[in-house]
């Protein structure tokens, strides 16, 4: 008998359809227009993708194959030559794109700089020249652990253009996570900068380098190549630490981009895992580039004229995909911003939007609530007029975010991209395309073209509307991961294993509970290792915790499973209060009752705790499987590597 699928109990009636004036001139401007390309690909998945790769990318060869699936292992456009830098580059110089703005930046104390795709390349050209006078060769893997800088963008570019994966750790993780990482990878240098800025401090990145290699702990590493951001004093180690404004000098500005496979490796990520050990997510070349390209264009609805920013740090694929290849695959116009909301400018990413006239502007749910919780003088006091798309990236967001979102920030005529997707998948799957979806806060919406997802039981059996099950994908598509770097076996059992074969066809099984409504949307439910089970009924974590926010007092949520004789497991929530609100039994028993009223009894939280805050990955998103612990009353063992304050976890077991 099948395992009981997740139960569904948010309910969401509001409707937004795209204005006539933002339809008129989108790329794709109708749900009919949508419906004939979904439709199209779904027929031939194959013929959809090798059209696309065809007219959308420049290739130095042409491909045999277009897709060779030997389930779990999937090749694309084998025996295609291609560099995704000749594409994200070279391609714009022959165009009235070559003095156009591929990179501008702004750094936390306010400097900036602009570079054109003609210096673009220049810069890329001298850093790969660099990198091989420094004896990286072509399959080599380079460790990026850079500050939020141009140099950090083009060092991955540089990388990229010789055929060396990069292996980008983001630049706030400890010299232990730094050092795993460059370990696992074997890597031979590692790029990084002096330091970098953030929150008014000064991010010590080069000592932390020196802490991960000290004592021959990272044997692989030759060579460090460091930026000069902050000019403070450094140690310089002789013979292995080179500053790179002194190899500049000494390197060509010609470098041709190396002819690539199409499965050739292009980078490996990081995502944490819950054993322990971090997994490095391989992605290669081809399909990647494609991939990215087209879900930049059409889901953002690019414009040559705009002013794009994604928000995210490079260290994450968000940042790899949709500030680096995606955006410049297009000749769009990407914005990097060094800083955060801090003490001295809590309203700064308002500032960037009125400075740069930004029209589309992509960050996460966490830092949306973040924003609420700032209050609505912080935007208002600026000139927003500039944005004309907004978007959502990194988890499920809450119905009340979004309608401020929607409200405070967009003016109420911006639409809304809410995109579902992971670092395994390389780009966004689950997605409105803003010129023709109508949109329901709180779903990700529909898929993107070529993307054939269901919501499925354990047995990998379709479940029915509105109920909640596996979110999966049953077809290959060309950004999809092809392995875990160094473990094949991991990668078959995370995702392939999961969900058994259903008339020997394999699905992707994401990790994330969802449920699909009557009009084929996708409501994605959160982790399905978040799913508490009170008394038989699976509840997933992001129901509750929209819930709990919608209430005036709360910013903020995050909701665990904690264990009960009678139960199975009860519900404990953590909360975070608006502004000056009181911590009272009183206002505990409100929430309590509130989201009874919302969603019903059997999701009450018997418990509920306030905090100043949730312990997050540097990326934003709340990890509950430590809270899971901590409420549970049991010591923390799993990978804590990407978590952002390790203090956070000291304060709650305190207040426990």
């Amino acid at each position: 008998m099948s395992e009981p699928t997740i139960e569904s109990i948010l309910t969401e009636n509001r409707v937004f359809t795209p204005s006539a004036d933002f339809a008129q001139n989108a790329r794709i401007n109708s749900l009919d227009k949508y419906q004939e390309i979904y439709a199209k690909a779904q027929a031939d998945p194959q013929a959809f993708w090798a059209e696309l790769a065809e007219t959308e990318l420049d290739w130095f060869e042409k491909w045999h194959t277009v897709m060779d699936w030997q389930p779990p292992n999937v090749k694309w456009f084998a025996g295609g030559k291609i560099n995704i830098t000749y594409n994200c580059i070279d391609r714009h110089l022959k165009t009235w794109r070559r003095n156009k703005a591929a990179l501008i930046w702004e750094g936390e104390p306010g400097d900036s700089r602009t570079l054109t795709y003609a210096q673009l390349h220049r810069e890329v050209c001298q850093f790969a020249n660099a990198l091989k006078r420094l004896g990286v060769k072509k399959g080599d893997v380079i460790g990026i652990y850079m500050p939020m800088i141009p140099e950090a963008a083009i060092a991955m570019l540089a990388c990229a253009r010789i055929g060396a994966p990069h292996s980008v750790v983001f630049g706030g993780f400890s010299a232990e996570a730094l050092r795993d990482r460059l370990n696992d990878g074997s890597a031979k240098l590692v790029i990084t900068a002096d330091g970098g800025w953030r929150k008014d401090a000064i991010v010590p990145l080069k000592e932390q380098v020196d802490k991960a290699l000290a004592d021959n702990a990272a044997p692989t590493v030759e060579n460090v190549l460091v930026v000069k951001r902050t000019a403070q004093n450094l140690k310089m180690e002789p013979g292995r630490d080179h500053w790179w404004h002194d190899l500049q000098k000494e390197v060509s500005a010609d470098c041709p981009a190396e002819p690539m496979d199409s499965e050739d490796v292009l980078f490996i990520l990081y995502t944490s895992g819950s054993t322990g050990k971090p997994k490095g997510v391989v992605h290669t070349t081809g399909g990647y580039n494609l991939y990215t390209h087209m879900t930049t264009k059409w889901i953002f609805d690019l414009q040559d004229n705009d002013v794009y920013w994604c928000t995210a740090d490079v260290g994450w694929i968000t940042g790899h995909s949709y500030i680096v290849y995606g955006p410049l695959s297009n000749g769009a116009t990407s914005l990097m911003y060094e800083g955060a909301p801090r003490p001295s400018n809590p309203g700064c990413i308002w500032d960037v939007v009125e400075k740069y006239g930004v029209n589309i502007f992509y960050t996460a749910p966490t830092a949306i609530r973040a924003f609420i919780k700032m209050g609505d003088h912080l935007p208002n006091s600026r000139d927003l007029s500039s944005l004309r798309l907004l978007g959502t990236v990194g988890e499920p967001i809450n119905p009340e975010a979004w309608i401020w979102y929607h409200r405070v920030i967009g003016k109420q005529k911006c639409p809304i991209v809410d995109t579902w997707w992971q670092t395994e998948t390389g780009g966004i799957m689950i997605t409105p395309l803003p010129g023709a979806t109508p949109t329901k806060p709180g779903s990700a919406t529909l898929p993107f073209p070529g993307i054939i997802a269901d919501v499925v039981d354990l047995e990998g059996n379709s479940v029915k509307d509105n109920q909640g099950g596996y979110l999966v994908v049953t077809h290959p598509w060309p950004g999809m991961m092809r392995t875990v770097y160094g473990d094949p076996d991991r990668f078959r059992r995370s995702y392939w294993e999961h969900i058994p074969p259903k008339d020997g066809k394999y699905v992707y099984f994401a990790g994330d509970g969802a449920r699909r409504d009557q009009d084929g949307y996708f409501w994605v439910m959160g982790r399905v290792d978040d799913v508490i089970n009170v008394a038989g009924h699976r509840l997933g974590t992001m129901e509750i915790e929209s819930a709990l926010v919608s209430h005036p007092a709360v910013a903020e949520a995050a909701v665990v499973g904690k264990p009960d004789e009678i139960k199975g497991e009860s519900v404990t929530a953590f909360v975070i209060l608006e502004g000056d609100q009181a911590h009272t039994d009183t206002l505990a028993d409100n929430l309590r009752q509130h989201v009874a009223s919302e969603i019903g009894a059997i999701a009450k939280p018997s418990e509920i705790r306030f905090t100043d805050a949730l312990p997050k990955t540097r990326s934003g998103k709340i990890m509950r499987r430590l809270l899971r612990t901590l409420a549970a009353g049991e010591e923390i063992t799993s990978d804590t590597s990407t978590l952002e304050d390790r203090s956070i976890l000291d304060k709650l077991r305190e207040g426990a």
